[in-house]
């Protein structure tokens, strides 16, 4: 019983999506390839068709996989899409990295999208934030607000899992795609962001996909590469043979020293060492 209950509130907060969407009318949708804004593109070509719009930012921060995976998406569901360049590397208040680095990220993307909106004639902006995400610290949210985007997925409080599901449901690839963001976030605060060390990172990362790890992330310590990987996959990652073959290949990448992260991923590692005071909530209350 407790399950057809569930179905049901999935179904319920589904409805009021797309019942957003609806009344939002022409709509672009800020679109990563990842499992939220995947589902919110999928969501709005089908409630809107060609009305509603995919846009992915063309910039080195985020890894030509994702970019590839992302093209694959729109195509095999008929969803419009186009790139737009951004140019946050060239803002010197996003390449310092301090905590509100995600902000200028955020802030030149939705800059972006609005001249792009302007072009095209849409009503509304949406990015695919979701009730789960108001946990950790993430100053881009604060843009969103600043340039009136929408958060259609948070309107309508649909969790992390429930996305999941109705993408399962839909049998969208993404479903069970593992957390993703931009690769500058591997850089640790206070340590320039540059195309060069984003683009070390992405190698480090393409590294471990090709070894078959599927949950991963390379932290970037100047001369030192800490590696995260899946809990479950530590004792992978920790066999003698295994470790041998990521120190050569990371040191090959550039790095002298390799490291892994007995603590496995998690989301955010790096912002563990801010004050809970600069982590305070950045969300309005969503009725």
């Amino acid at each position: 019983m407790a399950s057809a209950i569930h179905r049901e509130e999935i179904d319920r907060k589904e409805r009021k999506l797309f019942a957003l969407l609806t009344d939002m009318g022409r709509v672009m949708v800020a679109y990563s390839g990842g499992t939220d804004s995947a589902y919110l593109a999928w969501a709005a070509n089908k409630v809107l068709g060609s009305a509603a719009i995919a846009v992915t930012a063309d910039s080195a921060s985020i890894p030509e996989s994702h970019k590839r995976d992302a093209e694959e998406f729109v195509k095999r569901f008929g969803i419009r899409h186009r790139y737009v360049e951004t140019r946050e590397f060239e803002n010197p208040d996003y390449t310092r990295n301090d905590p509100n680095r995600c902000f200028h990220c955020k802030d030149e993307l939705f800059r972006r999208l609005e001249e792009v909106g302007t072009e095209l004639g849409v009503s509304a902006i949406a990015y695919g934030v979701n009730k789960d995400d108001t946990g950790d610290f993430r100053p881009g949210h604060r843009a969103a607000r600043e340039h009136a985007v929408r958060a259609p997925l948070l309107e309508a409080d649909l969790a992390k899992s429930e996305i999941r599901e109705l993408s399962r449901r839909e049998n969208l690839p993404t479903w069970d795609r593992p957390a993703a963001a931009c690769l500058s976030s591997r850089i640790p605060y206070g340590t320039a962001v540059t195309r060069e060390n984003v683009k070390l990172v992405e190698a480090g990362e393409e590294t471990l996909a090709a070894l078959g790890f599927r949950i991963y992330r390379v932290r970037y310590h100047g001369e030192l590469a800490r590696i995260e990987v899946g809990r479950d996959e530590l004792p992978k990652a920790l066999d003698p043979e295994m470790a041998g073959i990521l120190a050569k290949n990371f040191k090959s990448l550039g790095f002298k020293y390799v490291t892994l992260d007995l603590e496995g991923y998690r989301q955010g590692s790096l912002n563990e060492v801010l004050a809970p005071v600069e982590k305070e909530s950045l969300f309005p209350i969503v009725s």
